[in-house]
C-alpha cells in the first residue's frame, strides 16, 4: 500500500471508485456517438475541439531554435568545462556498472541497447528527385481526391507502415506556422518561401510555402521496457521507436511521391519542427504536466514525429480526453523524477524556465538543465521516470483502465481517486531514488511481443 494512504483513506477511496463505475452506465447513456471523432475513430466520449485546452499567445510565439534545447545547446546554459566533467561522469558510470553486472546495465543490455540503435534508414529533409518513381514515371496523372480522402488514404498508408496514430494541421502564417523550427539540430537555417520546390544547401533548407499540410504521427514504445528506465535496458524502447521512425519516415515519403506530391521530413532526430504543439494541435493528444504529449490511446508511450506535404488534406481537431485536466491533480511525474526537474504547481503558467523552452503558451515548464544533470550524474543514459511513472502509463486492457480512461475524460472530480488508485495497483511508488519500477532480469524471460509493444490496444476500438 502507498506511504501516503492510510488503510481507512483506501477503504474510502475503493468506495469513491465504486461510486464512480456506477455513474458510467449513466454517463454513457447520455453520450451521443456523432461526437465520435471520425478520421482517429476514437470513442464518442473523447471530445473534438476548435481550439487545445492548452492556451497559447501567438504574439508571443516565434518559431523556435532547435539548438537552443538541451540537447543540442547544453553550453548555452552550463559552462563547457562543466558539460566535459559530467561527460566523464556518465562514462565511469556506465563503465563500472557494466564490470559490476549491475542489472539494467549488464553487457546483454548495452549489447541490446546498441542494437536498437541500428537499422533506420537514413534521414532525409527530401529524397532525391532522380530516384523517385511516380506519375510521371509511370505515365499518369498524380493522385487526386478531396482532402478528406486524402487524409484517409495517408492515414491508412501511414498506420500500415508502423505508426501508431496520424493527425493532420494546416500551417496558418499566423499562428501554426511558427511550430517549424528557424533553425534545424544540424544548424541549417529553415526557410518558407514562395517556390516550387524543395531546396537544401550547406546553409539552409528551403520549404515550399505551398507545403501547407504537416502529417504528424506517433511511434508507440514499450511500457514494460521503459518500466526499466532509467537504466541502459530501459532506455533501448527509446532507441528502436526512432529508429522504426526512420523506416516510417522514408516509406511515407516515397508514398507521398509515388502519388505525385512532396514529402519534407525530418533530416535528423527532433528536426523539422516542434513535435509536442503539432501533436495538441492534430489531436493526437494533449499537453501534460511533463510538458509532453499524453495520449488517449498510449498514454506516455510514444514518440512523435512530423512530415510536411502541399497533398491538400483536412486536418484533424484537437482533443479533450481529460487528460489536462487529470494532470493538474496527479502530479506523480513530478513526484518521481528524481532530478527534480517537474513542476509541482497546481497550475501551468506562462512564464518558461529557461532558453530551452519556446515562451508563448501556458503549460507546466520543465527544467531541463536539473533534467541533464541528474541523466549524466545518476544513470549514464537517459531517464523516463516521468514516463513510466504516468497513471496513462499502461496496456489499458484492464477494466480499471478502461473505467479511468473514462471518468476522466467526463466526470474529472474523481481524478485524484485514480492517481491514489494507481500508486497501489500499478507502481512501487513512492519510488527509490533513480531506481527503476520493475526488475530487470525479469524483463529477459517476458516473452514480449513484437516491438515490446501492446498491438490488441488500437485507436479503431469504438466501444
Amino acid at each position: 500500500m502507498p506511504e501516503n494512504l492510510t488503510r481507512r483513506e483506501f477503504i474510502g477511496e475503493l468506495g469513491k471508485l465504486g461510486a464512480a463505475a456506477s455513474l458510467v452506465p449513466m454517463v454513457a447513456a447520455g453520450e451521443s456517438m456523432e461526437t465520435k471523432a471520425f478520421s482517429l475513430g476514437r470513442p464518442g466520449w473523447i471530445k473534438e475541439l476548435d481550439e487545445p485546452l492548452t492556451e497559447v499567445d501567438w504574439q508571443q510565439v516565434a518559431r523556435y531554435n532547435e539548438r537552443h534545447t538541451t540537447r543540442r545547446g547544453f553550453n548555452l546554459y552550463v559552462e563547457q568545462e562543466r558539460i566535459d566533467q559530467l561527460g566523464e561522469l556518465s562514462s565511469e558510470l556506465l563503465s563500472d556498472n557494466l564490470k559490476n553486472d549491475v542489472p539494467g546495465y549488464t553487457l546483454k543490455d548495452r549489447a541490446l541497447q546498441r542494437a536498437a540503435r541500428g537499422g533506420g534508414a537514413s534521414r532525409q529533409f527530401f529524397l532525391d528527385p532522380e530516384k523517385v518513381q511516380g506519375p510521371d514515371t509511370w505515365g499518369v496523372p498524380k493522385w487526386t481526391g478531396t482532402p478528406e480522402e486524402a487524409s484517409q488514404l495517408v492515414s491508412a498508408a501511414m498506420r500500415h507502415m508502423g505508426a501508431a496514430t496520424v493527425g493532420f494541421v494546416e500551417l496558418q502564417t499566423e499562428t501554426t506556422e511558427k511550430f517549424i523550427y528557424s533553425v534545424d539540430p544540424d544548424g541549417k537555417e529553415l526557410r518558407i518561401e514562395d517556390v516550387e520546390l524543395p531546396e537544401e544547401t550547406e546553409e539552409y533548407r528551403v520549404i515550399p510555402k505551398k507545403a501547407r499540410y504537416a502529417i504528424v504521427y506517433t511511434v508507440q514504445m514499450s511500457e514494460e521496457t521503459m518500466a526499466r528506465c532509467p537504466t541502459v535496458l530501459g532506455s533501448l524502447t527509446t532507441s528502436l521507436t526512432y529508429t522504426r521512425s526512420q523506416n516510417i519516415q522514408e516509406r511515407a515519403q516515397t508514398f507521398l511521391n509515388g502519388l505525385g506530391y512532396m514529402g519534407l521530413a525530418e533530416s535528423s532526430t527532433n528536426a523539422l519542427g516542434i513535435s509536442p504543439a503539432l501533436g495538441v494541435y492534430a489531436g493526437l493528444g494533449e499537453l501534460s504536466r511533463y510538458n509532453r504529449l499524453l495520449t488517449p490511446e498510449y498514454g506516455p508511450m510514444v514518440r512523435v514525429f512530423k512530415l510536411l506535404t502541399d497533398l491538400p488534406l483536412a486536418p484533424t481537431k484537437p482533443i479533450d480526453a481529460g487528460l489536462y485536466k487529470f494532470c493538474h491533480e496527479c502530479k506523480k511525474c513530478a513526484e518521481a523524477c528524481p532530478g527534480k526537474s517537474l513542476s509541482f504547481d497546481d497550475e501551468p503558467s506562462w512564464e518558461t524556465r529557461g532558453g530551452w523552452n519556446n515562451p508563448g503558451h501556458r503549460a507546466w515548464f520543465e527544467d531541463s538543465v536539473l533534467c541533464r544533470f541528474y541523466q549524466r550524474t545518476y544513470t549514464g543514459t537517459n531517464c523516463g521516470l516521468c514516463f513510466s511513472a504516468c497513471p496513462f502509463a499502461t496496456k489499458n486492457l484492464a477494466s480499471f483502465n478502461r473505467v479511468r480512461n473514462y471518468m476522466a475524460a467526463t466526470v474529472p472530480a474523481f481524478d485524484s481517486t485514480f492517481k491514489k488508485m494507481d500508486d497501489l495497483l500499478y507502481t512501487n511508488f513512492p519510488l527509490e531514488f533513480g531506481k527503476p519500477q520493475k526488475d530487470c532480469e525479469e524483463w529477459w524471460t517476458l516473452n514480449l511481443p513484437d516491438y515490446g509493444i501492446d498491438t490488441v490496444q488500437t485507436v479503431r476500438e469504438t466501444t
